[in-house]
């Protein structure tokens, strides 16, 4: 039977912002009495990816192989506040490629031998370090788009206009993005549905096993909302606004090309379905997410 009966951190939040203080307590029960035991608690921050990739993809033979990559964000002892230094760490984040993960580890040991510890992940919010000139500068609130679609395999039809505009451009984790989108549908012909969605694009950067850089883009989608046309006679001016909930911990919109492990962005599409064609009509507009926080010291 262990000395140690059970060790157990217990920790009040569920969300921690970069740069806060993280308080809890470390709770040790115990079947009998320890001499000089070493007690300590640690918070630890990690981020991995790995990937497959193709080698000699233009020549007659070719191999897979790994790229991987890895960086330490935070490493404490005996202490669970995160240092102001620490306001750049990036937030939780998970997806096929990889994963960057934050947690505590309370540790009771003899200076020989670990009697028992226990690990407690933390859901952890980044800081953004995104300057306002550059977001309103590159990155609009309106775009449009305008195509003429063929029907019957060859004949073009008139026009149609999709314009996707936004209040504003710089969002918060568990804002609500609202936004209106306008249809000039001049075909005579119905539309039949349009599809908003919200995508994270990830440029994950890696080494091979021969300690060459590579890069992986991968766009995946965060959340969707369909609006369904009513069947009936077309209309040529079609009026939509919408919303979408952001999640209250979500990775902030990358400022530059960095050293770290991945830059991430964000994009809202809205693309319309016509039931006469194959196909669509798309409209993209970039989408900044900022989190910043005056005083952390929560």
């Amino acid at each position: 039977m262990s000395v140690v009966k059970s060790i157990e951190l217990v920790i009040p939040k569920d969300v921690y912002v970069a740069g806060s203080v993280v308080e809890g307590q470390l709770v040790l029960s115990l079947h009998s009495t320890l001499v000089d035991p070493l007690v300590k608690v640690e918070l630890i921050g990690r981020g991995y990816l790995e990937w497959i990739e193709e080698t000699n993809v233009e020549k007659d033979y070719s191999q897979p192989g790994t790229c991987v990559n890895k960086a330490d964000y935070v490493h404490k002892t005996k202490t669970f506040k995160i240092e102001r230094e620490e306001r750049g760490i990036p937030s939780t984040f998970t997806s096929r490629v990889g994963r960057i993960s934050y947690f505590l580890q309370g540790v009771c040991a003899t200076r020989e031998l670990i009697l028992r510890k226990q690990k407690k992940y933390l859901l952890v919010q980044g800081i953004s370090v995104f300057r306002q000139d550059v977001v309103i500068s590159e990155f609009p609130l309106v775009v449009e788009v305008e195509k003429a679609l063929l029907y019957n395999c060859c004949f073009k039809s008139s026009p149609i206009t999709l314009r996707l505009s936004l209040g504003k451009n710089i969002y918060a984790p568990g804002d609500d993005i609202t936004f209106t989108t306008e249809i000039t549908n001049r075909t005579g012909k119905s539309i039949k549905k349009v599809v908003f969605a919200l995508h994270t694009v990830v440029l994950y950067k890696a080494f091979n096993l021969r300690a060459e850089k590579r890069t992986l883009e991968q766009r995946e989608e965060m959340m969707r909302l369909e609006s369904n046309i009513g069947r009936g006679s077309p209309c040529e001016a079609t009026k939509i606004n919408s919303t979408l909930s952001l999640p209250k911990v979500m990775s902030v919109s990358s400022s530059w090309k960095s050293d770290d492990i991945m830059d991430v962005g964000y994009e809202l599409t809205a693309t319309v379905h016509f039931p006469w064609c194959m196909s669509t009509l798309v409209a993209k507009i970039p989408i900044i997410i900022r989190n910043e926080i005056a005083d952390v010291q929560e």
